[in-house]
């Protein structure tokens, strides 16, 4: 996590390097009529090649910045009672952050959605069991994903659950589906009823797959779309298990069947 760092604050730097020479070359290409005849470029990989002989000024220069990044990212929030991974169909970690994203929606409605989603792609990484910190966070949620909440009707949420189980799973939180194993949808409910397609339901999602990424399209039919200012998905799983440690509670999730693969001897 420390090469982390120093590959984040190193890269401010050198864009600050960047924009002040871009900024100086473009008053001489101005002033001299200079013409870019080739552009070559490439990529450098940041890894621990670039501790084995580190430049002592640029270290100098980084260490007051480094410390101060250091004691925000380091700081633990709370404790994960359990390993959690994301995996299809469903997965400790994508149900956690989907129920996050749900009972986030409190913020434009008052109280919790409906139905939470969230796609397994934005997950980048585990959270370990035990001490969890503010950089874990950051490695799992690292996109600026924020919160949005949507209002479909029962007939698009159909459709949606229905997408979801052509994806073979999705983070998923306040509904269950039933599915084959090739992705067709058998049955599904929300908050343990059956869907009822006039009805007027609220969706808690990232801003991401509102706009109908990762192939959910059906997000594009809202009667209505609410997106909070400063709602980042990554600030609302801080804030949850900040909430949870100050009650005395560590993190946990559970696998509930909540998306399941019903075998063809059992399909009617």
């Amino acid at each position: 996590m420390k090469q982390s760092h120093i590959k984040f604050i190193s890269g401010v730097v050198l864009a600050g390097l960047f924009l002040f020479t871009s900024c100086h070359a473009t008053r001489e290409v101005n002033q001299a009529n200079y013409e870019i005849i080739k552009t070559e470029g490439g990529r450098i990989c940041m890894d621990s090649t670039w501790d084995a002989n580190p430049n002592v000024q640029v270290e100098a220069i980084l260490k007051p910045y480094k410390e101060k990044v250091d004691k925000m990212m380091y700081e633990v929030i709370g404790v994960s009672e359990m390993k959690m991974d994301k995996e299809r169909p469903e997965s400790l970690l994508s149900n956690l952050v989907a129920e996050v994203l749900r009972i986030s929606a409190e913020r434009v409605l008052k109280q919790p959605a409906d139905i939470g989603v969230m796609n397994m792609g934005g997950l980048r990484n585990i959270l370990p069991a035990g001490n969890i910190t503010v950089n874990a966070v950051y490695e799992i949620l690292p996109f600026e994903n924020s919160l949005c909440v949507l209002t479909m009707k029962g007939t698009e949420i159909k459709n949606l659950l229905s997408v979801i189980a052509s994806l073979h799973g999705e983070g998923l939180s306040g509904a269950r589906i039933e599915m084959t194993k090739d992705g067709k949808l058998l049955s599904a409910t929300v908050q343990g009823k059956p869907i009822e397609e006039d009805k007027d339901y609220t969706v808690a999602t990232i801003d991401y797959l509102a706009d109908g990424n990762d192939g959910l399209t059906t997000f594009l039919q809202a009667d209505k779309r609410e997106c909070p200012d400063g709602a980042t998905l990554r600030g609302l799983f801080i804030a949850y298990i900040k909430q949870q440690t100050s009650m005395g509670k560590k993190i946990t999730s559970k696998l509930d069947g909540r998306i399941t693969i019903v075998p063809d001897t059992a399909q009617k």
